[in-house]
């Protein structure tokens, strides 16, 4: 099978199409055969550093967004059938290698794909989304007439974020540039401010829940922003000074990394099917053009997700 490897840690360059062999499924797992394959911040970050967080080197393959069709299932497998289509986040944050021709993974990594989607919009959603997802409702919590702010509300993660809350019935204030205002006030935000020229600390109080994604001092400005009793759910590491200043104020924060997650995926789905969740699609890629895509990402000025077409 075609897949995309890099020998080394570096710039996009690294990033090259090679010939390997096709994995096989082992026990409770099942073989996919990628149509499209999702590019994340923590593709370029492993990339670029040479190293999964899990200690893995180089050689090795990037991506952890998969959709596509069941090719084969090994033994005890039952959810699936060749044939089936279906979406998810195998292995994360061990490598997952998604930015491939085939994926092996665990069966309940997957779910079947969203009835509506094609496969590029379902391979946008499986790391975003969950991220969003286990955030939003599995850490937060969050619940009808909350008031809830996004950071980063228009990118892959945040603008998905945005409509999960919306649809919990929270009132969701996000923070993005003046231009994505309108994109975000389609999606169902509140409330926007424009971090370039607005001090969301100042302009805000007594919030339930606040999703930060940025660091640097966003979090400990975040907190400003909280009730006590409050929730602030970093998607990155949190230093010390913060978190003793949240126990003394007596505001839980936490830092999440997602989870493979068969639940939330279902979840996810529900959401789409229903016509509440949508991703906005970026930019469209071949596999071949992997380096390209990880060019585009790195500018910081995309809007939703980025995504490889695999096959025909």
């Amino acid at each position: 099978m075609h897949a995309i490897r890099q020998e080394t840690a570096g710039g996009p360059e690294v990033l090259q199409l090679v010939e390997t062999d096709r994995p096989v499924p082992g026990p409770t797992e099942i073989l996919v055969r990628v149509r499209a394959a999702g590019v994340n911040p923590v593709d370029w970050k492993t990339r670029a550093r040479g190293h999964y967080h899990t200690g893995d080197i180089p050689p090795f393959g990037l991506g952890f967004d998969v959709s596509g069709v069941v090719e084969a299932v090994g033994d005890g497998v039952t959810l699936y059938a060749p044939g089936d289509e279906v979406y998810g986040m195998p292995r994360f944050p061990h490598p997952a290698g998604a930015y491939a021709e085939y994926v092996a993974a665990p069966t309940r990594h997957f779910a079947p794909k969203p009835q509506g989607l094609d496969h590029v919009q379902a391979a946008a959603l499986p790391l975003a989304a969950l991220t969003a997802w286990q955030a939003v409702v599995d850490t937060a919590r969050v619940t009808e007439g909350q008031r809830v702010l996004i950071h980063a509300a228009a990118g892959g993660v945040g603008h998905l974020a945005v409509q999960i809350a919306k649809a919990r019935g929270a009132y969701v204030i996000g923070t993005a540039s003046a231009g994505k205002h309108d994109f975000l006030r389609g999606l169902g935000a509140d409330e926007l401010i424009d971090y370039r020229d607005q001090d969301f600390a100042e302009e805000l109080e007594d919030l339930d829940v606040v999703v930060e994604s940025i660091s640097g001092d966003y979090p400990a400005r975040s907190l400003r922003t909280l009730r006590p009793g409050g929730t602030l759910v970093s998607l990155l590491p949190l230093e010390e000074p913060v978190l003793a200043e949240a126990r003394e104020r007596g505001i839980r924060a936490v830092r999440m990394l997602v989870e493979p997650d068969i639940a939330g995926l279902q979840g996810i789905s529900e959401l789409v099917e229903s016509g509440r969740l949508r991703t906005e699609i970026a930019a469209v890629l071949p596999l071949a053009e992997a380096a390209k895509a990880h060019e585009l990402g790195e500018t910081g000025r995309t809007t939703g997700k980025i995504v490889l077409t695999v096959g025909d």
